[in-house]
């Protein structure tokens, strides 16, 4: 879910030529239940192995990363850790979501209406036991680093990209934002050409940057503020947030009153505050971890082809191909930093 900022968070369009050189914290568990839920056949069947696990989330992963590494991107991937006590409430709502999802799936399916049973299927994604480790080891092979994240995968890569190890956390939430970072790139992992769910139309979906102190200065908020206005609107660890309270009037209220404290006087129902001081907490000190290391290594190709293709029936030529694509980029890469260093040396 995360919080619903988008209809007062200015946001520039950009295009992933724009981020070459730079260097991204991808909220990896994000990224993960994107490839399951975009990557479906016609009925919204999810890619499988010949033994009928899911390998759509390896497809993603992989040929998504071999995209951006062409372009000259750098990511590292950063997974959740243990969730706060308070994000309960929140887990059980989406799993009730995916179970109501399946049902209508199923009968969808009955029905023969694949575009309906598609877009349910859509709403079933789960990681499953060994998915993620999969994920991990893929990304090993490949040379590209993670990050586990003791507890919330948002909040570690905030504090990564305020440290200045990253440029920018690249995740479809806007909770970075309330964790602090310094800037936020949405669309990362969805850019490109989306069918509209209902509709046979497509649009372009574009990469995005939200820019926190632009964000702040424009909102005339501080980043307390932001993170009471989010409370207020509804977070993942206050998922109903308040009753009738939507982005324009948390904005309002916060701008008016100062804090959630007293912005919650002026509401005529007001639910428990009693753990509101937790959340604000949870937001602006989360519990994260300085013991990491973001190192990129040039792929392993015969170990990415045999757990690729050997474990999981990718094909062969499709992954040696994207392999060479990446051997190709990086040696190009490494050619124009030695040009350009030897080039600027005094004669």
């Amino acid at each position: 879910m995360g919080v619903d900022l988008g209809e007062i968070v200015e946001k520039k369009k950009i295009e992933l030529e724009d981020l070459q050189g730079r260097t991204l914290a991808v909220d990896g568990y994000n990224a993960l239940y994107q490839f399951l839920a975009i990557i479906r056949g016609v009925a919204g069947e999810p890619l499988t192995d010949r033994t009928g696990r899911i390998t759509s989330h390896l497809s993603g992963l992989f040929y998504r990363t071999v995209n951006m590494i062409e372009r000259g991107i750098r990511v590292a991937y950063v997974f959740d850790g243990k969730p706060p006590a308070m994000k309960e409430i929140e887990i059980k709502r989406r799993m009730r979501i995916k179970e109501e999802a399946l049902v209508q799936y199923e009968d969808a399916l009955h029905r023969g209406a694949l575009d309906e049973a598609k877009r349910y299927a859509q709403m079933t994604s789960k990681l499953k036991d060994g998915m993620v480790d999969d994920a991990k080891r893929l990304l090993d092979s490949m040379g590209v680093p993670w990050i586990q994240a003791p507890s919330e995968g948002e909040a570690q890569a905030a504090y990564i990209v305020s440290e200045g190890d990253l440029w920018a956390v690249a995740s479809q939430d806007y909770d970075s934002l309330l964790f602090g970072a310094p800037r936020l790139i949405r669309n990362l992992t969805v850019s490109g050409k989306r069918k509209l769910p209902g509709k046979n139309v497509y649009v372009e979906v574009q990469p995005e940057l939200v820019d926190l102190n632009r964000v702040l200065a424009a909102l005339r908020l501080t980043r307390e503020q932001l993170v009471d206005l989010g409370i207020l609107i509804g977070t993942d660890f206050n998922p109903d947030g308040f009753k009738g309270i939507g982005p324009k009037t948390a904005l309002k209220l916060i701008s008016e009153r100062g804090n959630l404290d007293v912005a919650i006087n002026d509401l005529p129902e007001v639910a428990d505050t009693e753990g509101l001081p937790k959340i604000r907490e949870i937001f602006l000190h989360p519990e994260v971890t300085d013991n990491y290391r973001i190192e990129w290594k040039r792929p392993d190709v015969e170990a990415t082809v045999k757990f690729l293709s050997g474990e999981k029936d990718f094909s062969e030529e499709r992954v040696r191909n994207a392999l060479d694509r990446v051997l190709r980029s990086l040696d190009s890469s490494s050619r124009a930093t030695l040009e350009r260093f030897f080039g600027n040396q005094p004669s």
